[in-house]
Protein backbone atom coordinates (compact mmCIF):
# COMPACT_ATOMS: atom_id res chain seq x y z
CA UNK A 1 0.00 0.00 0.00
CA UNK A 2 1.28 3.48 -0.82
CA UNK A 3 -0.12 7.00 -0.89
CA UNK A 4 -1.16 8.14 -4.36
CA UNK A 5 1.37 10.97 -4.32
CA UNK A 6 4.26 8.76 -3.24
CA UNK A 7 6.65 6.72 -5.29
CA UNK A 8 4.72 3.55 -6.33
CA UNK A 9 7.89 1.49 -6.07
CA UNK A 10 7.86 2.05 -2.30
CA UNK A 11 5.24 0.28 -0.23
CA UNK A 12 4.57 -0.97 3.28
CA UNK A 13 2.97 -4.18 4.40
CA UNK A 14 0.53 -3.68 7.23
CA UNK A 15 0.10 -6.76 9.36
CA UNK A 16 -2.89 -7.20 11.66
CA UNK A 17 -2.81 -9.72 14.46
CA UNK A 18 -5.76 -11.11 16.38
CA UNK A 19 -5.86 -9.66 19.88
CA UNK A 20 -7.86 -10.09 23.05
CA UNK A 21 -8.15 -6.33 23.48
CA UNK A 22 -11.64 -5.62 24.79
CA UNK A 23 -13.99 -3.08 23.29
CA UNK A 24 -14.04 0.25 25.15
CA UNK A 25 -16.03 -0.03 28.36
CA UNK A 26 -17.63 3.39 28.12
CA UNK A 27 -21.13 2.08 27.35
CA UNK A 28 -21.20 2.89 23.65
CA UNK A 29 -21.95 -0.71 22.67
CA UNK A 30 -24.67 -0.95 25.32
CA UNK A 31 -26.39 2.22 24.13
CA UNK A 32 -26.34 1.02 20.52
CA UNK A 33 -27.57 -2.48 21.40
CA UNK A 34 -31.29 -1.73 21.68
CA UNK A 35 -34.03 0.85 21.17
CA UNK A 36 -34.81 2.91 24.29
CA UNK A 37 -38.18 4.24 25.46
CA UNK A 38 -38.57 7.13 27.90
CA UNK A 39 -40.43 5.55 30.81
CA UNK A 40 -39.95 8.06 33.60
CA UNK A 41 -38.52 11.31 34.86
CA UNK A 42 -37.58 12.53 38.31
CA UNK A 43 -36.94 16.01 39.65
CA UNK A 44 -34.01 17.11 41.82
CA UNK A 45 -35.77 15.75 44.91
CA UNK A 46 -36.39 12.32 43.36
CA UNK A 47 -40.10 12.94 42.81
CA UNK A 48 -41.75 11.48 39.72
CA UNK A 49 -42.46 14.02 36.98
CA UNK A 50 -45.21 13.34 34.44
CA UNK A 51 -43.78 12.78 30.96
CA UNK A 52 -46.24 15.39 29.71
CA UNK A 53 -44.75 18.04 32.01
CA UNK A 54 -43.25 20.86 29.92
CA UNK A 55 -39.92 20.54 31.76
CA UNK A 56 -39.32 17.01 30.44
CA UNK A 57 -41.73 16.51 27.50
CA UNK A 58 -39.04 17.49 24.98
CA UNK A 59 -36.96 14.46 26.03
CA UNK A 60 -39.71 11.84 25.75
CA UNK A 61 -39.84 9.26 22.99
CA UNK A 62 -38.09 6.29 21.44
CA UNK A 63 -34.36 6.59 20.82
CA UNK A 64 -32.35 4.58 18.31
CA UNK A 65 -28.58 4.84 18.71
CA UNK A 66 -26.77 3.08 15.88
CA UNK A 67 -23.29 1.59 16.15
CA UNK A 68 -22.13 3.87 13.33
CA UNK A 69 -22.58 6.92 15.59
CA UNK A 70 -25.90 8.16 14.21
CA UNK A 71 -29.19 8.44 16.07
CA UNK A 72 -32.88 8.97 15.46
CA UNK A 73 -35.49 9.99 18.04
CA UNK A 74 -39.23 9.78 17.54
CA UNK A 75 -42.09 10.64 19.87
CA UNK A 76 -44.08 7.96 21.64
CA UNK A 77 -46.53 8.43 18.73
CA UNK A 78 -43.72 7.47 16.27
CA UNK A 79 -43.54 11.01 14.86
CA UNK A 80 -40.00 12.09 13.91
CA UNK A 81 -38.31 14.44 16.41
CA UNK A 82 -34.60 14.56 15.63
CA UNK A 83 -31.63 12.80 14.13
CA UNK A 84 -27.90 13.29 13.93
CA UNK A 85 -24.69 12.03 15.50
CA UNK A 86 -24.03 10.72 18.98
CA UNK A 87 -21.06 9.75 21.13
CA UNK A 88 -20.14 8.83 24.68
CA UNK A 89 -17.06 10.26 26.36
CA UNK A 90 -14.12 7.91 26.87
CA UNK A 91 -14.85 7.73 30.60
CA UNK A 92 -18.53 6.87 29.96
CA UNK A 93 -19.82 9.84 31.96
CA UNK A 94 -21.21 12.08 29.19
CA UNK A 95 -23.41 11.52 26.14
CA UNK A 96 -23.33 14.04 23.32
CA UNK A 97 -26.01 14.47 20.66
CA UNK A 98 -25.48 16.65 17.61
CA UNK A 99 -28.82 17.21 15.89
CA UNK A 100 -28.66 17.50 12.11
CA UNK A 101 -31.40 18.82 9.84
CA UNK A 102 -32.12 15.95 7.43
CA UNK A 103 -32.91 18.31 4.55
CA UNK A 104 -29.97 20.72 4.81
CA UNK A 105 -27.36 18.88 6.86
CA UNK A 106 -27.10 21.89 9.17
CA UNK A 107 -26.46 21.37 12.88
CA UNK A 108 -29.66 22.17 14.79
CA UNK A 109 -28.47 21.55 18.34
CA UNK A 110 -25.70 20.09 20.47
CA UNK A 111 -26.66 18.52 23.80
CA UNK A 112 -24.22 17.08 26.34
CA UNK A 113 -25.72 15.29 29.34
CA UNK A 114 -24.40 13.38 32.34
CA UNK A 115 -25.02 9.64 32.19
CA UNK A 116 -26.34 8.35 35.52
CA UNK A 117 -27.13 4.73 34.57
CA UNK A 118 -26.31 2.76 31.45
CA UNK A 119 -26.71 -0.98 31.52
CA UNK A 120 -28.49 -3.68 29.50
CA UNK A 121 -31.97 -2.57 30.67
CA UNK A 122 -31.81 1.08 31.78
CA UNK A 123 -30.35 4.33 30.44
CA UNK A 124 -30.76 7.40 32.63
CA UNK A 125 -29.28 10.83 32.02
CA UNK A 126 -29.58 14.22 33.69
CA UNK A 127 -30.78 17.39 32.01
CA UNK A 128 -30.14 20.84 33.46
CA UNK A 129 -32.56 23.25 31.76
CA UNK A 130 -30.65 26.38 32.84
CA UNK A 131 -26.86 26.02 33.03
CA UNK A 132 -26.77 29.08 35.32
CA UNK A 133 -28.93 27.18 37.85
CA UNK A 134 -27.58 23.60 38.06
CA UNK A 135 -29.51 23.01 41.30
CA UNK A 136 -32.62 22.46 39.14
CA UNK A 137 -32.38 19.28 37.10
CA UNK A 138 -34.38 16.32 35.83
CA UNK A 139 -33.30 12.72 35.44
CA UNK A 140 -34.71 11.17 32.26
CA UNK A 141 -35.19 7.40 32.51
CA UNK A 142 -35.18 5.13 29.46
CA UNK A 143 -35.89 1.41 29.36
CA UNK A 144 -34.85 -1.17 26.78
CA UNK A 145 -37.69 -1.99 24.37
CA UNK A 146 -38.24 -3.97 21.17
CA UNK A 147 -40.09 -1.14 19.41
CA UNK A 148 -39.18 -1.12 15.71
CA UNK A 149 -37.73 2.08 14.33
CA UNK A 150 -40.32 3.94 12.22
CA UNK A 151 -39.22 4.63 8.66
Amino acid sequence: MYPSSADPSLYYDIIHTRTSHAEPGNGQLTLASTPWETTGAKDKDGNNVALTNASVAGYVGYSYFRANGTFKIVGLDDVFRSQGKWSISADGKKRTLIGINPATGAVTFTRVVDILTLNETTFTYRIIPDAANPAVFYDIIHTKVTHSEPQ
